[in-house]
């Protein structure tokens, strides 16, 4: 019944990752990054991935957005072909010679020249993560919060299918953080698109996520999986027992 249930659940992925896993070559020897992943994200669903530093969380990430291919297994589209995917990492990659607007607009910037309507799009996403006012700064003229959501602006600019975020609001101080995480759950409760957040904060990886995913350390591996069944959103349950305690739990298998 399991082997059924699972076989379902990818016919009607986004993506499955199908016994994926990733060794490097390296001057000391072979590393072995990533063993056996299988794993399916839905339509719509918000997938969040913890693991120690080091356990193959963003290399899994890169897999996904083609900057890396799978040893052994596969990526399998459930179109048949990619489908349209935004990228934010922890790292926000501003140019800066461009201001706020060219930088979400930046994948058509790429192709030669973005149209006005590109430019009221990537205004209207300013508005959409709280950057109203900024879209003619240059990046040098914003905060570290505000740099990252113009990322996350650039990232939804595409109208994406798969959102991924590798540890997207990591550097940021814990204020923000929370800001910028309870934004990202609206972003996405009205937006509708499926997601898959890389993070070392378990109660981000909480707040967020439809399902938690722990990973081991290396050779990274899924050593559990848990179902965040809290009511949305979720920016008042922070101080309930139940986020108290399926934090506790997941933080239990990380340190095992």
């Amino acid at each position: 019944m399991a082997e059924v249930a699972q076989g379902a659940a990818a016919a009607s992925a986004v993506v499955t990752l199908n016994n994926v896993s990733k060794r490097f070559e390296t001057s000391s020897g072979t590393v072995q990054a990533l063993k056996d992943i299988q794993q399916s994200i839905q339509p719509g669903e918000f997938v969040g991935i913890v693991g120690p530093s080091g356990c193959g969380k963003s290399t899994l990430l890169r897999i996904l957005c083609g900057l890396e291919k799978p040893t052994e297994g596969a990526v399998v589209w459930g179109k048949g072909e990619e489908p349209r995917m935004g990228v934010a990492f922890q790292d926000h990659r501003l140019l800066p010679w461009l201001n706020i607007e060219q930088n979400i607009a930046l994948t058509k910037l790429m192709r030669g020249k973005a149209s006005s309507a590109d430019l009221e799009q990537a205004r209207a996403l300013c508005k959409l993560v709280g950057l109203t006012g900024f879209e003619k700064r240059s990046p040098s003229e914003l905060s570290g919060g505000m740099k990252q959501r113009t990322s996350v602006a650039r990232a939804l600019f595409t109208q994406p299918e798969l959102l991924l975020l590798d540890e997207p609001f990591g550097a940021l101080d814990a204020l923000t953080r929370e800001q910028i995480t309870a934004d990202t759950e609206e972003i996405w409760m009205n937006k509708g698109f499926a997601a898959l957040l890389i993070t070392h904060s378990i109660s981000e990886a909480v707040h967020l996520s439809d399902r938690v995913i722990v990973m081991s350390a290396r050779p990274g591996r899924v050593v559990a999986e848990f179902k965040i069944d809290l009511p949305r959103p979720r920016t008042n349950e922070l101080g309930s027992p139940e986020f108290a305690k399926l934090c506790s739990d997941i933080r239990a298998k990380l340190e095992l």
